[in-house]
C-alpha cells in the first residue's frame, strides 16, 4: 500500500486577552507561523523608516552627538582659515631660513621683500616658476605669430579653453546662484593678495559706498573679472596686469561686507557664470 500523506494542515495560535476577575474576553488575534513572522518584519521596517525620516528630515538630527552644526561648519572655516595662515606664516620662515644661508654664503639672496611685505608669502616660489613657464609659453606663441605658424592672427579661445590664475586662495563662504548670488565669496585672512585671473586692463579701480575698494579688469575674449570690498587697491584704472600679478589686499570694505573677504564675479560675453568650473580656489 502507499504511504498515507503527511498531514499538511497549517498550525494556528491564538492571542488572547481576558479580564481577570470576570473572565471576559476582551481581544483575540489569531495568527500562524507566516503571518506572524510577515507582521514582526513590517513593523520593524515601518519603525525604522519612521527613525530615519524624523532623523534625516527635521532638526532632531542637531541633537545627535558629533553631528555639525552650524556652529560648527562655522568653527571647521575659521580653522581652515587659521591652518591657512599658520602655513603661510611657516613659508616665510623657509623662505628666510634659504636667504639666511645664502647670505652666510655669500651668494645673493632672493629678492622677495616686497611679496613679503604684501603677504603673499606663501606660494611666492611656486608662482615665480608658473610665471617663468608662462613666459615661456608666450615666447613662443609670439614666435608662431611671427612666421605665421598659426594660420590666422588672433588666437580666439572659448572660456573652456583658459587658463585662469586662481584670485585668492581661500574657503568659498557662500557659492555661485545665477539668480540669487551670480558671483562667489572667499573668506581669507585681512590683508592676504589679491591677483589677477588673467591678462588684462583696468577699467575701474575706485570707492563704492556698497562694495567699498573695487577692481574690474577688461581681459580678451569677451571676459571680465570683478574684486569687491578689498582693503586696499594696488592698481588705477588704465594699468597693464599680467595673470597673478596683485591688483589689491583682502580686506571689509562696504556696507555689504560682514567680514574679510573676496567677491569675486566672473563675466563672459556679458553674462555671469560660475568661477569654480574654471578656477581651482
Amino acid at each position: 500500500m502507499a504511504r498515507q500523506n503527511k498531514d499538511t494542515k497549517v498550525s494556528k495560535f491564538r492571542l488572547v486577552l481576558i479580564e481577570d476577575q470576570t473572565h471576559k474576553q476582551l481581544w483575540s488575534f489569531r495568527f500562524t507561523r507566516v503571518n506572524f513572522l510577515v507582521t514582526v518584519i513590517t513593523v520593524c521596517v515601518c519603525v525604522t523608516a519612521a527613525f530615519y525620516s524624523i532623523i534625516a528630515f527635521t532638526p532632531v538630527r542637531t541633537f545627535i552627538p558629533g553631528y555639525p552644526d552650524a556652529n560648527a561648519r562655522r568653527a571647521a572655516i575659521q580653522n581652515a582659515i587659521l591652518a591657512d595662515s599658520l602655513e603661510n606664516k611657516m613659508k616665510i620662515w623657509e623662505i628666510y631660513a634659504v636667504n639666511l644661508k645664502k647670505v652666510i654664503a655669500g651668494e645673493e639672496p632672493m629678492r622677495i621683500d616686497s611679496i613679503i611685505n604684501l603677504g603673499q608669502s606663501a606660494n611666492a616660489v611656486r608662482d615665480d616658476y608658473s610665471a617663468k613657464q608662462d613666459s615661456l609659453l608666450r615666447h613662443q606663441i609670439m614666435e608662431e605669430e611671427q612666421f605665421g605658424l598659426s594660420g590666422r592672427q588672433a588666437r580666439v579661445l572659448p572660456i573652456e579653453g583658459m587658463m585662469f590664475f586662481t584670485p585668492l586662495k581661500g574657503v568659498i563662504s557662500q557659492g555661485y546662484d545665477n539668480v540669487v548670488h551670480p558671483y562667489i565669496d572667499i573668506t581669507a585672512p585681512a590683508n592676504s593678495v589679491v591677483k589677477a585671473a588673467l591678462d588684462g586692463t583696468v577699467i575701474f579701480a575706485g570707492w563704492s559706498n556698497t562694495a567699498g575698494y573695487t577692481i574690474q579688469l577688461q581681459h580678451s575674449n569677451d571676459i571680465i573679472t570683478i574684486y569687491k570690498h578689498n582693503q586696499k587697491l594696488l592698481k588705477k584704472t588704465g594699468d597693464k596686469v599680467t595673470a597673478g600679478s596683485p591688483i589689491a589686499l583682502v580686506g571689509n570694505t562696504g556696507s555689504l561686507s560682514t567680514g574679510d573677504h573676496l567677491h569675486f564675479e566672473l563675466w563672459y560675453k556679458g553674462e555671469a557664470v560660475d568661477p569654480t568650473k574654471y578656477i581651482n580656489f
